[in-house]
């Protein structure tokens, strides 16, 4: 069964393309993340990247195919598990084109292009659209049944510092922490989740998210109430036990005898219905629950008294 990643990022793989700027941008954060560089005849450099979504293949190389006379090849490594999915490996091949988008884009950091990375992040569509090359080749998001958490993995703290400067710039409250030998960039507020899969374009996935996290709030705010509810039943219960003991034995010592009508009255319907809550005695006995309350308790006093006496007696 595909994981909530791989939906997201099948979404994702099948939008429309954009501008040539946000094209450059989104192939620029795919490759940062999950491409290496490779050395060819002159030490001219090529890529080779490695997937093992389908989709985010097929949207490498129609981004690839867009930045113009790129070469690239193709291979594809079947699992022989049936519940591993196959790895899908693309090589662009090493040349001066390839050299120049490597120093353009950023992926070399001896040969970067200051400038050039620069005008990757200089408008809000290509930072959005580096953030989805990015999660495309090394992001991932956990099921919406499961807690709240997307993130970013990768090995290059310097990338990481960077992706998460673009969160950041973009108002999401992202964080950023170690893990073994990785370095993560993660989210785990559900609005801040729910918004970054809309902005990245998975409206999909996004609205799948938002309908089992609404879910999910109803049933803990039922789970809740049912808590409360429980305990207060217990404390009621324990109330009236230790009420109807105090009241038995004032009645053993022959204190019921000497108590105002209210009080009596209160004592006798408290002993015949144990189980009864304030409100319900405030029907017997046509007071409100306040009432009864303070009669309930001045005859635990009472009661207190007359123990305390006896005791005093021995």
């Amino acid at each position: 069964m595909p994981s909530f990643s791989s939906d997201v990022k099948n979404e994702m793989a099948r939008l429309p393309l954009q501008k040539d700027c946000c094209e450059r941008a989104e192939l620029a954060g795919l490759l940062r993340m999950g491409a290496s560089l490779t050395l060819g005849a002159g030490r001219a450099l090529g890529l080779a990247f490695t997937t093992e979504n389908a989709a985010v293949a097929r949207r490498a190389l129609v981004l690839l195919k867009q930045m113009g006379s790129v070469r690239t090849e193709v291979m594809v490594r079947r699992s022989r598990r049936l519940s591993k999915t196959n790895t899908y490996f693309i090589r662009v091949l090493p040349g001066k084109v390839v050299s120049a988008m490597i120093a353009e884009m950023g992926l070399s950091l001896e040969n970067a292009s200051p400038e050039g990375k620069k005008a990757l992040f200089r408008k809000k569509c290509c930072r959005v659209s580096y953030l989805r090359g990015a999660f495309l080749a090394g992001g991932s998001i956990n099921r919406p049944e499961a807690s709240c958490h997307l993130e970013y993995v990768t090995t290059s703290y310097p990338f990481a510092e960077l992706l998460h400067s673009l969160l950041r710039r973009l108002g999401f409250p992202a964080g950023i922490t170690g893990r073994k030998e990785d370095c993560v960039v993660y989210l785990k507020e559900g609005d801040a989740i729910l918004d970054f899969l809309s902005m990245l374009g998975a409206e999909e996935a996004a609205t799948s998210f938002e309908a089992v996290r609404n879910v999910k709030e109803v049933r803990n705010q039922v789970n809740r109430l049912v808590n409360c509810e429980t305990a207060n039943l217990g404390k009621t219960a324990n109330a009236a036990a230790r009420q109807v003991a105090a009241l038995r034995r004032l009645a053993t010592g022959g204190g019921l005898a000497h108590l105002a009508p209210g009080l009596r009255a209160a004592a006798e319907a408290r002993l015949a219905h144990p189980e009864a809550s304030l409100s319900e005695l405030g029907v017997h006995l046509g007071v409100g629950r306040s009432g009864v309350n303070h009669r309930l308790r001045r005859l635990m006093e009472l009661a207190a008294k007359q123990e305390v006496r006896c005791a005093g007696e021995r």
